[in-house]
């Protein structure tokens, strides 16, 4: 979705403008024949770009080359949730058109509206500089948006049915698993990853399936939220312009939601080997830590977060899941992306820090046992 800053198209993901333009005239606002086109430089899955047309302003999405799994990448799924959601929840952005003909651009994509703010990534931005609360204020900001996310009306919504809510944990570990198991698969014999026993991949999932919790509660679940994926305020950082990358969305148990925003809050290293310079144990002065996110999740939200530890656990897990995947992408040589090079080893580092939450746990006393 939206990013403050856009570049020229990287090679090889060009978009066809003639066809582009065939598909916008007169459904949307603006002058389609001075169509120009950049891309927001960000993110590892769904192409995005800035699609300009005349002095109208557009963000176009689209699934990213080579083969993808089945059900991924969904752009009509994820058109019509935002329509839904936009209406309940000011941060998510209002959609304007979705063309589900894949021969226009090679895949399904949809457009919606520009929205233009600052995006906190790795370190803080320019604009915060003056402002010395501005790591708090974001960091609250996320935790709230978090909170206001779960707190949408799913029936009044109409989004029940976006997603099977009833015994959501387990399928969550299955899926996760069946997936990882797949990425190993395709990577098998190359060196890229340690042996099972170095490894302790197959022992955190023994353990996730082992202690899969009852679901907290039935809510909107985005899968993917992280600092990163909010726009703020250029001049207010406790201001939320938007929530990005709706991509995964579903309804389920918004626990798993935290225990993944947490993963992305105390992390080294973000996807890609760029250091984290927030929320992460060396991060700069003034954020919230794990402790005190949690804390005002807990207050904003009304919700019981003392079994967290398994939440957390699998946002490692899935992180681990989806850099792999990418990565395998890359090692087949479905995409030429040089980001996705560090992502082998990033997953490899993700699994064993699941292992040692999982360690640090049954060590204060929930027995776990499993075979190498």
């Amino acid at each position: 979705m939206t990013r403050p800053d856009t570049a020229p198209v990287r090679q090889g993901e060009e978009l066809p403008l003639d066809a582009l333009r065939g598909a916008m005239r007169g459904r949307v606002a603006g002058d389609v024949d001075a169509l120009t086109v950049e891309q927001f430089p960000g993110g590892f899955s769904n192409l995005t770009y800035l699609v300009r047309a005349g002095d109208q302003e557009y963000v176009l999405r689209r699934a990213p080359l080579g083969p993808v799994a089945k059900g991924a990448h969904d752009m009509a799924r994820e058109f019509r949730l935002l329509e839904k959601v936009s209406p309940a929840l000011p941060a998510a952005p209002r959609v304007v058109l979705l063309v589900e003909d894949a021969g226009v651009l090679g895949s399904p994509f949809y457009l919606m509206e520009r929205r233009r703010g600052t995006i906190v990534r790795t370190s803080l931005p320019a604009e915060y500089a003056a402002l010395p609360d501005a790591p708090r204020r974001m960091s609250e900001a996320l935790a709230d948006t978090l909170a206001d996310l779960h707190a949408v009306d799913i029936d009044a919504a109409g989004l029940r049915d976006l997603g099977k809510p009833e015994g959501f944990n387990r399928r969550q570990v299955e899926g996760w698993a069946g997936r990882w198991r797949r990425a190993r698969e395709l990577l098998q014999g190359s060196g890229d990853l340690p042996p099972p026993a170095e490894l302790r991949d197959d022992l955190v999932i023994a353990w996730l399936e082992a202690n899969v919790p009852a679901e907290s509660a039935h809510t909107l679940v985005h899968n993917d939220f992280k600092l990163d994926n909010l726009m703020l305020d250029p001049h207010d950082p406790s201001k939320v312009r938007a929530l990005l990358d709706w991509e995964m969305t579903t309804v389920g148990d918004p626990l798993v939601d935290l225990g993944l925003t947490l993963t992305y809050w105390t992390i080294p290293q973000q996807p890609g080997g760029v250091p984290n310079r927030i929320g992460a144990p060396a991060a700069g002065q003034g954020f919230l830590t794990r402790e005190a996110f949690l804390s005002r999740y807990a207050q904003r939200s009304g919700r019981d977060v003392s079994n967290i530890t398994w939440y957390e656990v699998l946002g490692h897990f899935k992180l681990a899941v989806i850099v792999l995947q990418i990565f395998a992408r890359y090692r087949l040589g479905q995409t030429q992306d040089a980001r996705f090079a560090p992502l082998g080893e990033q997953a490899v580092w993700l699994v064993q820090e699941a292992w040692r939450r999982i360690s640090r746990e049954t060590q204060a006393g929930a027995p776990f046992e499993a075979t190498e």
